[in-house]
């Protein structure tokens, strides 16, 4: 519940104005700062943290996001949430158990203010799936879902207990304390290097899921999708290697066999849906035996705050 993960957060509007990590606090149904900006929870559960002009690149319509929580409910990407849980689990596991150790590491010199529990922040969160299975293999930790589309956040502010969501975009200064975060998870989403570092504790870690050439080929050359730049990896070096330490990655492939319906949910999902129209891609699949053999291929890439 976005409760849980008040303390994570800061004012916005004051954050561009003077820099300052100036807290939230919730009252019934509205978030506000000492200097009197408020925000407004949404019925569905989530806040919109998001200042400004508007987000040059626009979050996940409607119609994609009942096509991904379609889609993950079929478990096709079960492996991967098991992937990112056992990463958080691991760091969990080796950082400071004791409440004093705690309470020490949290309230050290980089200036965050937070709770005791651990954090898990998952930017680009969708409708918090992925999350959800995180905190499920770290219990007592909370997670915060932040996402650009109001619809995913609709899902993800119910995902799980322990998560609250927020709306904000990735590309800008992110509305969490300094050193908020234990775990930052990215899935397919964008990573902004500087917005990282400031949000991690120190020692805390960036576990990136981001697609191989591999990925999903299959449907991307049926459909006439946009298929996956094969220097992604050089790209995310460059984005987040001047803030982060890379300390090792891996390469998970697996091949799914999907019926037609599901076939069209995994490209309904993602990027592909703004390049082809419902009808089109509907037709392109059901010219594909059945069942589709898909190949999923992710790179896990994990990156720690180090200074």
């Amino acid at each position: 519940m976005l409760v849980d993960v008040v303390d994570r957060l800061r004012c916005p509007h004051c954050a561009a104005r003077t820099g300052d990590d100036v807290g939230l606090a919730l009252d019934g149904r509205t978030l506000g700062c000492p200097a009197g900006h408020s925000f407004d929870v949404a019925k569905q559960g989530y806040v919109s943290l998001l200042t400004g002009q508007a987000p040059t690149v626009p979050g996940d319509t409607g119609a994609m996001v009942a096509a991904r929580e379609a889609f993950l409910a079929g478990g096709h990407f079960a492996d991967l949430t098991a992937a990112l849980a056992t990463h958080a689990a691991q760091f969990a596991a080796d950082s400071p158990s004791a409440p004093e150790e705690r309470t020490d590491l949290l309230s050290g010199a980089d200036g965050g203010t937070r709770g005791a529990a651990g954090c898990v922040v998952d930017l680009g969160a969708g409708t918090g799936h992925h999350l959800a299975g995180v905190l499920d293999a770290v219990p007592g930790w909370v997670g915060v879902a932040a996402d650009i589309s109001g619809y995913a956040l609709r899902r993800a502010a119910r995902a799980h207990p322990r998560a609250g969501a927020v709306r904000c975009d990735a590309w800008r200064p992110l509305p969490l304390r300094t050193g908020a975060a234990d775990v930052v998870l990215i899935v397919f989403a964008p990573r902004n290097g500087a917005e990282l570092h400031r949000v991690l504790r120190p020692g805390g870690v960036v576990v990136v899921a981001a697609p191989t050439d591999r990925h999903l080929r299959e449907l991307a050359t049926a459909v006439g999708a946009v298929s996956v730049d094969p220097r992604k990896t050089d790209r995310l070096d460059a984005a987040l290697g001047p803030y982060l330490t890379a300390t090792g990655a891996q390469t998970h492939e697996t091949t799914l066999r999907l019926s037609h319906a599901e076939a069209v949910t995994a490209v309904a999902m993602g990027p592909a849906a703004w390049h082809v129209d419902p009808a089109t891609l509907e037709a392109r699949v059901a010219t594909l035996a059945e069942p589709v053999e898909v190949t999923v291929s992710v790179t896990l890439s994990v990156y720690r705050r180090t200074a």
